[in-house]
Parts: C-alpha cells; structure tokens; sequence
C-alpha cells in the first residue's frame, strides 16, 4: 500500500486503475445463452483489478482458466445437489474433484466453498431446509479431511429474508431470524463460528423500491435523505444497506454470535427492465457503495469497520427467470459482451472512470431481424411477437425499460432480432411465416440497443464410439436455448403461452 490508498486500506493493484476498495469482489454468473470465452473474462477481471470472484457452481472451464491467476474464488455446491451432499462419500468425491483438484502450486486461490444459493429463500417453502446443514457439515469435514480446511471455508450464502425485525419493534437492535427456521439456522451459525466461517447474505436495497411506490427513493441510495432513528440504539440510518446489515448483525447477536464476520454476498443495482433499474441509479448507487466501502465507515452497529462485498454482478444474463421481475436479467455492471455500462471507480475516490471492457470479442455477422415491410397480412405479429420472446428475452419492452418507447412495428423487431440472434442468425429465425426480413443496416434507435450476439464457440468433439456427452460434461438451464435446432421455429408453428400474455403484447403494439 502506497501514499494515500494507506488511509483508505484500498489494495493497490499495478495496472490501468491503480488502487482498489479492499475486499471488493464480483459474483460471476453464467445463466446466459452466449458467453466470452472463460479466458477472455478472466482477462477482464484482471484488466480491472477485481481480485475476488464468487461462482454460483464448479464449472471447470472456469476453473481452468482462473488457474494461476491468483484472484481469489468462491465456488458453489448448487441448490439441486444439496441433497447428494448429506452423503459424506458424495461430499469428499465432490471436494476431490471440484477444490483440491485445483489447490496444487499454481492452481486455483479457492477461499470459500458456498454451500447452495439463498436455500431458506421463502419462495422455496422449505425444499432445502433439512438439506443444507448436514450439506454443509459433510462439505467443511471433507475439506478438513482433505488437508485443506483451514484455509477453505464452507458457508451458506442466504437471502436477507431469513432475518427481520418485529413489526411491533421495527428497529435494527431487534433483528431476529425468522421463527420457522431459527433452529435450523442456529445450527448452522454455531458451525460456522467452530470452523471461523464468516456468514454470508445477500443485501438488495433495488429490491425495497420494485413494486412498492412508497418506499422513499432516496433511502435506497447513499447521498442524502432522511435519517431514521433506532429508538432503542438511538443510532441513525440514513440509508436501506446499514439497516439491513445491522439487522442481521441483531439477528446473529440474538443467536449468541454478535462479533461473527459478515460477508455481503450479493449486492447491486439492475440497469433495465423496471422503471427504477437503469443506468443512471446503477451509477448513483455504486458511487455511494463503493466510497463507503472504501472508507471503512462500517455502519452504526459496527462503526469504523471493513465490509466484504461481492457485486451483482460481473455481466446481463438472458437466461435467469424473471420470476423475481423483468430486471433479474440485467444485473451486470458489464453488458452481455462485456462492455462497462457506465463510469465506476474501485478505487472509492469518486472518480468517473472507465471500466476496460472484454477484448478480441467475437460477434455473429452485423445482422438483424427486422419486420417485413413487404408482408401484407400483418395479422399474425401479436402471435410471431409472444414466440419470439417467450423463447428469447423482450425485457427491455416493459413498461419503464430502455425499449418501451419504439412504436408498434419497432417492439416486434426488437422481438424478433432477439430471438434471432438467441439462435445464432439461423436464417429460418427470422421467417415468421414472412413477417421476418434480415438487414444489414443497424437499427438500434436511442437507448434500444439492437444487439448483435456473440459468437458460439465451436462443438466439443463427438465421439464416434458414444452419442452421449461425456462424463465431464456439465448441463445447465441455458445450455439448450443457443442452439437453433433446440426450438421449434414459428413458420412451422407457434405454441401459445396464453391470451393473457397475448393481450399484453397487443397492447404493446399500440
């Protein structure tokens, strides 16, 4: 540490940007139908002195290509193999074969291993309740028996849902871990203070102003508003993040673990698909977060104190649901081909810099889809329009988001060049029963971005012997949407969600 990042405990990082927030860390997702090449976003994070990735699974590409580099991760055991892991035996093959695989000189700086995602989340109803604790002890005692657990740690990432404060004692000081899951979590925070595991969870202030009008806007951010006072403390919060966390630092005291470490998991601000989530407040938020951070200011409950926070997150994925809300998409601070969105300095000094963006991007030839101007029986577009983002993302159409003001003929296009590009400009992509055209003029209008997608990587090489894919190879819930052959295009036929979404995308037309 060097002159004046000495004060502000910034790491200093020789390369473009100088020093950083100590600390800082980007979740890295890869819910996406077309990503960079591990590689090339391994790069990136070097070329911005992010030093701290956290990985919501063990994918060994990404393994591989973070081999050597130094930048410490946080890997995952999913949701969906939280059962498998009450079995020790799975859980040491699964240590064998995901951590100290990759912990030999020159391998992986793996720090944590996050035991399932937000498993108490309330909208799950308990599925991973009884799941989690034994995952997580077979996981810590498996690396202990691999050599490694002092140095590897297993945690449990959780949602802020799992705490609250009283509605007759809404303070702070009075946080308390929800009744239906206190004994369960009690367990696990007791576990975690035995192996000197931090806890984890995941703070969304957006999330307090999506679909609640009366929530004060400015409380969500950090420059300014009205303070609100704890009346047992008499501390002052002026902003969502500091109530939160002092609230599960409430909670934790409550459990007989007041001084436990806590690690802010997630934490960001989504750039579209609500009138709220936008460049503009992505940038107020982070230039609010990121001086605090660098400060050390703590909050009221731990003053002065070094806060831990992994962004959300590195890019857009199009392949996340959008149960949570048209935004769940568009949490990235890069876009999908790994261009920043807007100014953000790591450093804390409140400084409008460039973030460097993914280099030697590879895109799919300068393509659209466009309407036909030629078609003549026009009468089909709702129903070509609903295909096309039911298999595609059209968030960016809603009411608020940065595409809601084409008109009528501009929101189809948009719907069809999606789906388009989600299959890599296969030209039976764009036909829609001839309400389709490709083009190659641009047409992007204002702050609607027409997209052109990256391009695929090449097929792994099949087998002759085996149709099968191989034992190495890991599936996700977006592997199948970058293949054109995956769907069903709408000039053969288009299946219908329902006249409800049908109505909405009418009403879109207008």
């Amino acid at each position: 540490m060097v002159g004046s990042c000495l004060f502000l405990r910034i790491i200093l990082f020789v390369g473009v940007l100088g020093c950083r927030v100590n600390g800082l860390g980007v979740n890295w997702g890869t819910v996406a139908s077309h990503q960079l090449p591990p590689k090339t976003t391994v790069k990136l994070l070097k070329d911005n002195g992010i030093l701290k990735v956290k990985l919501f699974d063990a994918d060994n590409t990404i393994l591989d290509a973070l081999a050597g580099t130094d930048i410490e991760v946080m890997l995952a055991v999913s949701n969906q193999e939280l059962k498998t892991m009450t079995d020790f035996d799975k859980a040491k093959e699964w240590v064998k074969a995901n951590v100290t695989k990759y912990t030999n000189k020159g391998g992986v700086n793996i720090k944590f291993v996050a035991v399932g995602n937000e498993p108490f989340l309330k909208a799950y109803n308990g599925s991973h309740i009884n799941t989690t604790f034994p995952a997580l002890k077979n996981i810590q005692n498996a690396l202990n028996d691999a050599g490694v657990g002092d140095t590897i740690k297993a945690t449990v990432p959780f949602n802020a849902d799992v705490y609250d404060s009283p509605d007759k004692n809404p303070d702070p000081s009075a946080g308390k871990f929800r009744p239906d899951i206190f004994a369960t979590i009690q367990e696990i925070v007791d576990f975690l203070a035995e192996n000197k595991a931090p806890f984890i969870v995941n703070i969304y202030p957006f999330l307090s102003l999506y679909g609640n009008d009366d929530f004060p806007v400015d409380y969500a951010f950090f420059d300014g508003g009205k303070s609100i006072v704890d009346s047992v403390t008499g501390n002052k919060y002026t902003d969502v993040f500091d109530a939160n966390y002092d609230t599960c630092v409430s909670a934790l005291k409550a459990a007989g673990h007041g001084d436990m470490p806590v690690v802010v998991g997630e934490i960001g601000w989504p750039t579209d698909g609500d009138k709220m989530a936008n460049t503009a407040n992505a940038f107020r938020y982070y230039s609010g977060l990121l001086p605090k951070l660098a400060a050390d200011k703590g909050t009221p409950l731990r003053p002065g104190s070094y806060i831990e926070v992994y962004m959300f997150s590195l890019f857009d994925e199009d392949s996340k649901s959008i149960d949570p809300g048209n935004f769940e998409k568009h949490w990235g601070i890069f876009t999908y081909d790994g261009q920043p969105k807007f100014p953000m300095d790591f450093s804390g000094k409140g400084e409008n810099k460039t973030l460097v963006g993914a280099k030697d991007v590879k895109y799919l030839p300068k393509k659209w889809c466009t309407v036909n101007p030629d078609a003549t029986d026009t009468s089909k577009l709702a129903e070509k329009m609903q295909f096309a983002c039911n298999k595609s993302d059209c968030t960016s159409l809603g009411f608020g988001s940065s595409c809601n003001k084409l008109d009528g003929n501009g929101k189809v296009s948009y719907a069809f060049n999606m789906y388009y590009q989600m299959n890599n400009q296969d030209d039976r992509a764009c036909d829609f029963q001839g309400l389709g055209k490709v083009t190659t003029e641009n047409i992007s209008q204002g702050t609607c971005n027409f997209l052109i997608q990256l391009e695929p990587p090449p097929p792994p090489p099949q087998s002759s012997s085996s149709s099968g894919s191989s034992p190495d190879s890991k599936s996700s819930s977006s592997s199948s949407s970058s293949s054109p052959s995956s769907h069903a295009y709408p000039s053969l036929s288009a299946s219908l969600v329902g006249l409800a979404f049908i109505a909405v995308l009418t009403f879109m037309l207008v």
